[in-house]
C-alpha cells in the first residue's frame, strides 16, 4: 500500500513540474507575440530595432534573473543559495515529502522543481521588460534601452514581486495584504509604470503633437503582423493565467485551472468587442489597432484573478477594460504622452482596474490590502526607473538625434532594414 501511495505522489510530482513547465513555455511564446505587435504597430523604418529589442531584452531578463533577481525575489539563484527545492532528492525522498504534505492537509501548495519554478518565474520578468519596449518605440537608443532592461530585471522587478508574491515584509509597511492572482499590477502595472517613467523623459516623437495640440497619427506598417502577435498573447496568456496555479494534481484544482482557462478567454473576447463597439461610436469607423488592445485590456484585466469570476463576470471585466482602454489610448493623447503601441493604457491603466476587479470575486481580498498593495508597486518601480533612466540620459542619453530619427533607428543603430526591398532608391 505504501508502495503504491508512493507512486500517486511521484506521478503528482511529476504532472505539476510538466504542467508548470509547459505554462511557462506558453509564456515564452508571449515574447514572440510581444515582437509580432509591437512591429506591426511602428514604421517600417524602424521594425528591426523593434525586434532587436524584443529578442535581446529576452535574453538580458534570462540572464539577469539567473544572476541576482530570483535571489532577491525568492532568497534563491543559482550562483546564490541554490533554486532547487527538491533537486539532489532521490525519488523516495520526494515522495516523502509529498506524503508528509497530505498528511498536514495539503493546503494547494504544490512541491515541484526549483528549476521548473526559476523558468516559470524568468518568463514573467521578460514579459515585464517587454512592455516597456513598445511604449518608447522609434526614438530610443537601443544601447540605453538594454542597459535598463539590466537594472529593471535584476533589480527592480525582484524586489517587488519579492514584496508580494515573495511573501517579504516592505519597509514601514510590513507585509501587504494584497491579492493578485497572475500579475495584473505585479507584472503588468509595473512594466508600465517603468515604461511611462521611461516615456517622461524621453519625449514624444516628432511630428506626434502639432503646435496647436492636434494629434498626428503615425500608423504602422504592418498590421497583420499586429494581429499575429495580438492571438499569440492571447494563446500564450492561458500558460501566464494557467500556470499561475503553480500546481494540476486534485480534481479540485483541475477544475480551478479549467476555470481560469474560460475566464481568461472569455475576458479576452469581452474586452475586444466593446473596445471594438466603443472605437466605433467614437471615430465612425471599426478601428482594428483599437480592437488589438481591447483583447488585451481584458486579458490584463482578468489577470489578478482569474479562477474565482463566473464566466459572465469574466466577460463584463474584460469589457470594462476594453471600455478603459479606448479611452486611456485617446487621454495619453491628449496629455502628450506618446506611446506607439499603446502599452501604458493596456498594462496600467487597465492593470490598475484589473487590481480593483479582485473585489467583485474574491471576498478575501479588501479594499485597503488593494490600495496599499498598487501604491507599493507603481511607486517604487516609477520611482526607481525614473532615476536609472535618469542616470542614463545624464551619462550616455538615451534619445537618437533627430536625422536618426527621421531616418529610422534601423539604419542607425542597427544597420539593418526590415524591408529593403521596398526602399526607395
Amino acid at each position: 500500500m505504501e508502495t503504491n501511495l508512493n507512486h500517486i505522489y511521484e506521478l503528482q510530482y511529476a504532472m505539476d513540474t510538466f504542467y508548470f513547465l509547459i505554462c511557462g513555455a506558453l509564456v515564452m511564446w508571449m515574447a514572440a507575440g510581444f515582437a509580432m505587435l509591437e512591429s506591426g504597430l511602428v514604421r517600417a523604418k524602424n521594425t528591426t530595432e523593434i525586434l532587436t529589442k524584443n529578442v535581446a531584452l529576452f535574453a538580458v531578463a534570462c540572464t539577469m534573473y539567473l544572476v541576482c533577481g530570483y535571489q532577491f525575489m525568492y532568497d534563491g539563484g543559482f550562483f546564490l543559495s541554490g533554486i532547487t527545492t527538491v533537486a539532489g532528492m532521490d525519488d523516495a525522498a520526494i515522495a516523502g515529502v509529498l506524503a508528509a504534505s497530505a498528511e498536514a492537509g495539503f493546503d494547494g501548495d504544490s512541491v515541484y522543481s526549483g528549476a521548473s519554478d526559476f523558468f516559470f518565474q524568468v518568463v514573467f520578468v521578460a514579459t515585464a521588460m517587454s512592455i516597456v519596449s513598445g511604449a518608447v518605440a522609434e526614438r530610443m537608443k537601443l544601447w540605453a534601452f538594454l542597459a535598463f532592461a539590466v537594472v529593471m530585471t535584476g533589480v527592480i522587478y525582484p524586489i517587488e514581486g519579492g514584496w508580494t508574491w515573495g511573501g517579504k515584509a516592505v519597509p514601514f509597511i510590513g507585509e501587504l495584504s494584497y491579492s493578485d492572482y497572475a500579475g495584473s499590477g505585479i507584472v503588468h502595472m509595473a512594466g508600465a509604470a517603468a515604461a511611462l517613467a521611461g516615456v517622461l523623459l524621453l519625449g514624444a516623437r516628432k511630428g506626434k503633437y502639432g503646435p496647436e495640440g492636434q494629434v498626428n497619427a503615425l500608423p504602422g506598417a504592418n498590421l497583420p503582423l499586429a494581429t499575429l502577435g495580438t492571438f499569440i498573447l492571447w494563446m500564450g496568456w492561458f500558460g501566464f493565467n494557467g500556470g499561475s496555479t503553480l500546481k494540476l494534481g486534485g480534481i479540485g484544482v483541475a477544475n480551478e485551472v479549467a476555470n481560469v482557462f474560460l475566464n481568461t478567454n472569455a475576458a479576452a473576447a469581452g474586452g475586444l468587442i466593446a473596445a471594438l463597439v466603443v472605437a466605433r461610436l467614437m471615430f465612425g469607423k471599426a478601428d482594428l489597432t483599437m480592437a488589438l488592445n481591447g483583447a488585451l485590456a481584458g486579458l490584463v484585466a482578468i489577470t489578478a484573478e482569474p479562477a474565482d469570476p463566473s464566466p459572465w463576470l469574466a466577460t463584463v471585466i474584460g469589457a470594462i477594460g476594453g471600455i478603459i482602454v479606448v479611452f486611456s489610448i485617446v487621454g495619453m493623447d491628449k496629455l502628450k504622452i506618446d506611446d506607439p503601441v499603446g502599452a501604458i493604457s493596456v498594462h496600467g491603466t487597465v492593470g490598475l482596474w484589473g487590481i480593483f476587479a479582485v473585489l467583485l470575486s474574491d471576498p478575501d481580498a479588501t479594499f485597503g490590502g488593494q490600495l496599499v498593495g498598487t501604491l507599493v508597486i507603481f511607486v517604487w518601480v516609477f520611482v526607481t526607473s525614473l532615476i536609472v533612466w535618469g542616470i542614463l540620459k545624464a551619462v550616455m542619453g538615451i534619445r537618437v538625434s533627430e536625422e536618426e530619427e527621421y531616418e529610422g533607428v534601423d539604419i542607425t543603430e542597427c544597420g539593418l532594414e526590415a524591408y529593403p526591398e521596398f526602399t526607395r532608391e
